[in-house]
């Protein structure tokens, strides 16, 4: 049923600075932007990793109507190489810790932040994750 993550949607008041510091973050700017055209985006969107998976940032006022502000109940965690240098770099550009880097077991870290926009932002080493990447005979 679920066949992959196609965008993950993260709220921000002002998407035009979440989307200068997600530029500063992933190293890339977005590759699409609404409305654009001289007018403050109210959408920006990022491809970003192996497969190219989406991170959007929309503006809060297209936020559901029950959403909270702040941190909410799930975590998405986006593989990285090394867990303790990518919390240490998103802790220098203003994130705050959510969760401190934690060992889940053989093969397994995790960290998270909040973002300057108060979205959580999971930082994770999977070793299932590079085994997925393997090519397969």
């Amino acid at each position: 049923m679920l066949r992959g993550l196609t965008t993950v949607t993260l709220w921000a008041d002002d998407v035009a600075e979440a989307a200068r510091w997600y530029t500063g973050v992933l190293g890339a700017e977005p590759y699409f932007e609404r409305p654009g055209h001289g007018l403050p985006p109210g959408y920006v969107e990022f491809r970003t990793g192996d497969h190219q998976h989406e991170l959007g940032i929309a503006g809060r006022g297209y936020a559901p109507p029950a959403a909270r502000p702040g941190p909410g109940g799930a975590v998405v965690y986006w593989h990285v190489d090394d867990v303790e240098a990518a919390l240490a770099r998103l802790l220098e550009l203003g994130a705050k810790e959510y969760e401190p880097l934690t060992v889940r077991g053989e093969g397994f870290v995790t960290a998270s932040v909040v973002d300057p926009f108060g979205n959580v932002l999971g930082v994770m080493y999977n070793a299932h994750y590079l085994e997925m990447l393997r090519p397969r005979p």
